[in-house]
């Protein structure tokens, strides 16, 4: 048992710094194992020390999928870790061999939670589910599906299951990724539009979109060259702008 605090420092560099130095990385397969099963950041933190067994060392991890789409929750957009995360969750879903009703789950369950996230989310979440759909064409029936639900009461997904493959997610449409083509932020609507037109085969490149923060988002709109746009209006007068107030008198606007 460690404190929660230690965990997370030895995760954090344990891909890099302990593993590639190890006789046998196996050791680590119980280590990491327990740590992904304990939630949260440190699930997540786990994940690189895990792909890293899987990818190269064999691990056979047979709820691998179904503890990470178990991850999937509304902070997920906002920790810490959410580029690390996101990084291997694509590297994970990359396979042309994985089952459409998991893809679809994962879609799913990304597009309902990004109903709440911020917009630094949703321009990298966006294009993460449209490489979703090059990579598994079966799962473009979310999409093309002319017959959706009127409202959310209505949508045959289950968001409460745990199981992906009991999701019910391929019986569903995307409605949410619709409902952002109404956001405040313009190019999260933009974003959001392309799925109203065929796909390109190319996917899309998300790592500069990984980190993307509020701040950024901030300084490029402020940064924006605004257009001059000629508009006929009437000097103002008086404190509330009327010709005869009373206000005029004993206020001036410089």
């Amino acid at each position: 048992q460690l404190p929660t605090g230690l965990y997370k420092k030895v995760l954090v560099i344990l891909h890099d710094s302990v593993l590639p130095y190890m006789n046998e990385p196996t050791l680590m397969m119980d280590f990491l194992t327990v740590a992904y099963g304990i939630g949260g950041a440190i699930s997540l933190l786990a994940l690189n020390g895990l792909f890293i067994l899987i990818h190269q060392h064999n691990l056979e991890y047979p709820d691998f999928y179904k503890k990470l789409y178990s991850l999937l929750d509304p902070s997920i957009y906002h920790v810490k870790y959410r580029a690390r995360f996101f990084h291997l969750t694509d590297l994970f879903l990359s396979s042309s061999h994985l089952p459409a009703y998991l893809v679809a789950a994962f879609i799913k369950r990304l597009s309902r939670l990004a109903l709440t996230a911020p917009p630094e989310a949703l321009l990298m979440i966006i294009p993460f589910i449209c490489n979703l759909f090059r990579r598994h064409p079966a799962c473009r029936l979310l999409v093309h599906r002319p017959a959706g639900p009127a409202d959310m009461s209505e949508d045959p997904y289950v968001m409460e299951e745990e199981e992906p493959s009991k999701s019910r997610a391929l019986e569903s449409s995307l409605w949410e990724i619709q409902s952002l083509q109404n956001h405040y932020h313009p190019d999260v609507a933009k974003a959001a539009a392309v799925l109203n037109q065929s796909l390109s085969e190319m996917e899309d490149d998300i790592s500069g979109l990984l980190e993307l923060s509020a701040y950024e988002l901030f300084d490029k709109e402020v940064k924006k060259k605004a257009v001059d746009v000629p508009l006929e209006f009437e000097q103002v007068r008086g404190l509330f702008g009327k010709k005869n107030d009373i206000f005029a008198e004993h206020f001036s606007l410089d």
